[in-house]
């Protein structure tokens, strides 16, 4: 019991200290939105998204708002699977390669500068965003020299 009320509790703290920077859920619905519009529209990764999502981008728009309030403000609105999602693309035509989370980390601070209250809050974000990306990419790509994950 006492893990679950300090689960609980470090949730609530993470809200509120995101709260008091200006990061709610209207904050992240207009960051992801302004952030897919320039993802749909960039010339290298855009197609990589376009092939990946078809017709369904309200769908994914309305998972990554879950998934960004699952990790900005531990909301836990995001239950899904990452790593086997992205590692297809891979595959896909056109394929997604490793250069590209240079570039969606590119879009990201861009839209962040852009909109962002401050620059803890685009710092709060880019934190977490450069370690998803590496993870994602790890996953996708490998280790450089060792080759990439069966």
């Amino acid at each position: 019991m006492a893990k679950v009320k300090s689960v609980m509790e470090a949730r609530a703290q993470m809200q509120e200290t995101a709260e008091k920077m200006g990061i709610n859920d209207e904050f992240i619905s207009i960051l992801v939105d302004r952030f897919y519009e320039k993802i749909k529209i960039h010339p290298d990764i855009g197609p990589v998204f376009e092939h990946a999502i078809t017709d369904d981008w309200d769908h994914h728009l309305s998972r990554m708002k879950d998934f960004w309030a699952s990790v900005a403000l531990n909301a836990g609105r995001y239950s899904g699977q990452p790593v086997p999602k992205h590692q297809k693309l891979v595959k896909s035509v056109p394929a997604a390669q490793a250069h590209h989370f240079v570039i969606w980390l590119s879009l990201f601070r861009e839209t962040l500068d852009e909109i962002a209250p401050s620059k803890a809050v685009t710092d709060y974000f880019m934190e977490r965003a450069e370690r998803i990306a590496k993870s994602l990419e790890l996953a996708m790509f490998g280790v450089p020299g060792l080759g990439a994950p069966h």
